[in-house]
């Protein structure tokens, strides 16, 4: 019998009976509202392919896999109780995180080194590659994201990047990548740069303090925008100021779940004047057809 994720290529199976199979799930029934996948988890190459004809050393690289991805995957999983699937095989043998189409779904090269077992394959050899561990580890995810299609779910891959990249230097700890929708970049980057802003009512009414936290209307476990803050205890209607978000706090907002965005006043010298009036749903379709 052979592992989860091998299929037979041929006479042969590209993995062999004890080597591990194609994917690793871990904390399938977790009840976050998140699915993680860690594409790049391992630097493993089947035994079948002779370590693609690499040194140790270069197999520990950043070519091969996201080296500590994993680990931030397993601890994020555990921290919110969420699923996730780890792909068991180096990215140079197949690239889970790339179109089959794609030089760099199987590349012959990675960041100037050649890859020698990548090269000259025939279409049966790539064809047993997507088979037994690119196809395996995209219908796992399709599976665990069908048995969760009653529960709202975002799907949130981990990865890891160098410190540089050919001659570029980059400066950041931790980047939010995304696609099409932004809308959970948008609620994570002020928290990852440690965004402060201050929070006062527009008009005090001398009431007795108290700690609150301040959230929005979104109900996401990110939208809160300050956290036990000293207040006057609010009271439904009251206005309250975000000190210090200005140009930037508007470019970043959007029309989630058809939100209309708010006014924009400017403050100049003890005058207020409004320079953009808030959105109206007419705004929000008015461009459709």
């Amino acid at each position: 019998m052979t592992p989860t994720g091998a299929q037979p290529l041929g006479n042969l199976a590209l993995l062999a009976a004890d080597e591990p199979p194609a994917f690793e799930i871990v904390n399938a029934q977790g009840s976050a509202d998140a699915v993680l996948v860690c594409d790049h988890a391992s630097n493993r190459i089947p035994r079948q392919l002779a370590s693609l004809g690499l040194t140790p050393y270069q197999l520990l690289q950043h070519i091969a896999w996201d080296p500590g991805a994993a680990e931030v995957a397993r601890r994020l999983a555990a921290r919110i109780d969420a699923p996730l699937i780890l792909g068991g095989y180096s990215r140079l043998v197949i690239d889970l995180n790339r179109p089959l189409a794609s030089p760099e779904s199987i590349p012959e090269q990675s960041a100037g080194v050649p890859v020698s077992g990548n090269c000259g394959l025939t279409p049966q050899a790539r064809d047993g590659r997507v088979a037994a561990l690119f196809a395996p580890y995209h219908q796992a995810i399709s599976d665990l994201l069908e048995r969760r299609a009653g529960q709202p779910t975002l799907l949130i891959s981990i990865h890891s990047f160098p410190p540089v990249l050919g001659d570029e230097r980059r400066p950041w700890p931790v980047g939010v990548a995304y696609g099409r929708d932004r809308r959970l970049a948008d609620l994570l980057r002020p928290a990852l740069y440690g965004a402060f802003h201050r929070v006062e009512p527009v008009a005090p009414r001398g009431r007795p303090a108290e700690l609150v936290d301040v959230v929005g209307p979104v109900c996401e476990t990110s939208d809160f925008l300050a956290r036990r803050r000293e207040l006057e205890r609010p009271e439904p209607g009251d206005l309250l100021a975000v000190r210090d978000a200005g140009a930037y706090a508007f470019a970043m907002s959007s029309n989630y779940n058809m939100r209309p965005r708010a006014a924009e006043a400017l403050v100049e010298g003890g005058r207020v004047r409004l320079i953009r009036r808030r959105e109206t749903f007419d705004d929000l379709v008015r461009t459709e057809i």
